[in-house]
């Protein structure tokens, strides 16, 4: 096989392929075999058309059709591979010719979006600054309430609905008369904002037993974003009765034995919280000022399509303005994800199974799944090596971090590793054959990576 690249753009390319008909003829038999199962032909067995038979019948246009389809991806990706095409986003294929005679090869052009080549500059010392660690009062106290209403207690009082109340609602929800949704005893804290848009406005002030109805666009499912007529049902009102910040509560909600303990260790968590935004701030600054010190041209084409697929699910393919936002975020995510894959590529960053486990159990934890079920779902999606990607991406930028000076806007000098929090142990425990099943996927993906490398 025999290709060539022309180079269209930073971010797209032109690739002529050339295929011997020896390197095609297996595919062309293969064809006929598959054809020849499929047709009934008089006088002869199922399966054991001659080809010029078939060619008779059926055409050999149709034997070339079948060949060249099943054939096209493979000789495409061999093509990228011999050509160190970074090909991305859905190729536009031209097939210019094709063996309708034993003899002629196989000819066709690809074009495809590519990641574009970036000149990283000096990753070695980047100077950036990030805010002084102070734990304010107001921190340690909001610390304080959270872990009061922890150990609170619920009781039902006869009154009209307030901020903050806790409630057992039922509700439901129907456009045109059709009922979309509905729920029964679902309890609800007014003023978290949880729910649906325009709930809080309308129990407030409701009783227990009142019902109410105001409209608000669905926040998920396949009506999504679509006005509804909503009804809710205020069942019962309860307030969250907070326990006394006092000696007894230190001892109920914490090892220490005194409220000036249990406020001292609260003071250090909000400042530990601190130094971890620290980090966080320190991480976003310096892939900031590398996204400014490099150009990274976007395919449009990736854009486009991205966008079209976001807006489609929000059904709003006509709101140029918010079109407009989310090409703009969806440009700075893609900039983001090629230049961290460059600097991957130049810091030679591989993932290592018990990384791609940790993200893995991490990523679940997140969308509240058990990390096996989540692993599975990932390899039925095809999204492993995807993922594997972003723990590449994330250790290169990490890689360039631990390179970086750091201060805060006192002027000291920040060092990263004191601001990673400690890690909380994972409970429960995996089930060896659970761990198993995560050490395959990792396994497998590692597998795939290697293979594309």
């Amino acid at each position: 096989m025999k290709s060539a690249v022309e180079t269209l753009s930073p971010t797209r390319v032109k690739l002529i392929v050339e295929v011997p008909f020896d390197e095609l003829k297996p595919d062309l038999d293969k064809a006929y075999q598959t054809i020849g199962s499929q047709i009934q032909i008089p006088g002869f067995r199922k399966g054991k058309v001659p080809a010029r038979i078939i060619d008779q019948r059926v055409g050999r246009g149709a034997v070339v059709q079948e060949a060249v389809n099943e054939a096209l991806p493979r000789f495409f990706a061999e093509a990228v591979d011999a050509e160190g095409v970074k090909a991305i986003g859905q190729p536009e294929v031209d097939v210019t010719a094709v063996p309708l005679e034993d003899g002629q090869d196989f000819e066709f052009t690809v074009e495809t979006d590519v990641r574009p080549d970036i000149e990283l500059p000096e990753l070695e010392g980047i100077a950036v600054e990030v805010d002084e660690v102070k734990a304010s009062d107001d921190d340690v106290e909001e610390r304080l309430t959270d872990l009061r209403q922890r150990f609170g207690t619920l009781s039902t009082v006869e009154r009209a609905v307030e901020n903050g109340d806790v409630l057992s609602i039922d509700l439901s929800a129907t456009i045109d008369g059709e009922e979309i949704d509905s729920v029964e005893g679902v309890t609800y804290e007014v003023g978290s904002g949880n729910m649906l848009e325009g709930l809080d406005e309308a129990v407030t002030g409701a009783k227990a037993g009142d019902t109410v109805t105001f409209t608000a666009p669905l926040a998920g499912g396949d009506r999504e974003g679509q006005d509804a007529e909503c009804t809710v049902t205020v069942q019962s009102v309860k307030v969250r009765e907070l326990p006394e910040l006092d000696d007894d509560f230190a001892q109920l909600a914490s090892q220490f034995d005194t409220l000036d303990e249990l406020r001292e260790d609260v003071v250090k968590q909000a400042e530990q919280a601190k130094k971890f935004e620290q980090g966080v701030q320190a991480r976003d600054k310096v892939l900031e000022h590398l996204l400014e010190a490099v150009d990274v041209p976007v395919p449009d084409g990736i854009v486009e399509a991205e966008v079209n697929s976001h807006l489609e699910g929000e059904d709003r393919l006509e709101d140029d303005v918010h079109r407009a936002e989310v090409d703009e975020s969806t440009r700075k995510a893609l900039k983001g994800q090629f230049l961290l894959d460059a600097l991957a590529e130049k810091l030679e960053i591989s993932v290592e199974q018990p990384e791609l486990i940790e993200y893995l159990i991490m990523s679940a934890q997140q969308y509240g799944m058990d990390p096996n079920q989540f692993a599975q779902a990932i390899d039925q999606q095809g999204q492993v090596p995807a993922m594997v990607q972003e723990v590449a991406r994330r250790k290169a930028l990490a890689a360039v971090l631990e390179k970086a000076v750091v201060t805060d806007t006192a002027g000291n000098s920040i060092d990263l590793n004191e601001l990673v929090p400690q890690a909380e142990t994972v409970d429960p425990e995996l089930e060896a054959d659970d761990a198993e099943v995560l050490e395959t996927e990792a396994a497998d993906a590692e597998t795939e990576e290697t293979a594309k490398a």
